[in-house]
């Protein structure tokens, strides 16, 4: 991000954390909604963010590196199993919990370098878990690196499914992961 004045700053963060509100409320993510609710102009925030689907990525930016950063500090686990388990509850509960994370992990395109190079690290570490999981023999055989993300997006998408409320979302979750889990361990 390149310097900005104060004011400049100012709005774009208040930008981010009402657009944060209205995603979090379940609220469909439009510019002139967060311009109206932040008390902004609309011109200000269409300068910040050209793109409803470039202030949706820039919400979930954090949670995003979160992960890529949780997953490369998981390749140093001494247990490649624990490490690759880990890593995938990890992304399933940031995307059940996250509704930004859900909608940018689902769009096969992105708007921005930044949520590209952060989904690429995401889906390389978690590649490289897998991979050293498989070479540990705690893997079953037939688990594909493709298989990966339509695994992680199903289970998500069965949890907002089937969940009773959105106090459901986070034990349904698990509870559909161990039963991934303890299919694919060897």
């Amino acid at each position: 991000m390149t310097p900005q004045r104060k004011d400049a700053a100012r709005n774009w963060e208040h930008i981010l954390t009402v657009a944060r509100e209205l995603v979090d409320e379940g609220t469909p993510l439009q510019l002139n909604d967060v311009a109206r609710r932040a008390g902004l102009g609309v011109g200000t925030v269409y300068r910040h963010f050209p793109t409803t689907e470039a202030l949706l990525e820039t919400v979930a930016a954090p949670h995003l590196e979160t992960l890529a950063d949780h997953g490369e500090k998981s390749l140093d686990h001494d247990d490649p199993w624990t490490a690759f388990a880990d890593y995938l509850t990890e992304l399933v509960e940031g995307q059940v919990t996250d509704p930004a994370l859900a909608k940018v992990s689902a769009t096969a395109h992105d708007v921005l370098p930044r949520t590209t190079e952060l989904k690429t690290r995401i889906l390389t570490v978690g590649a490289q878990l897998l991979a050293r999981a498989r070479e540990a023999g705690a893997l079953r055989p037939g688990l594909d690196d493709a298989d990966l993300v339509p695994l992680m997006c199903g289970i998500s998408y069965a949890t907002y499914v089937h969940s009773d409320s959105p106090a459901d979302r986070l034990p349904t979750a698990r509870r559909y992961l161990d039963t991934l889990l303890r299919g694919l361990h060897a």
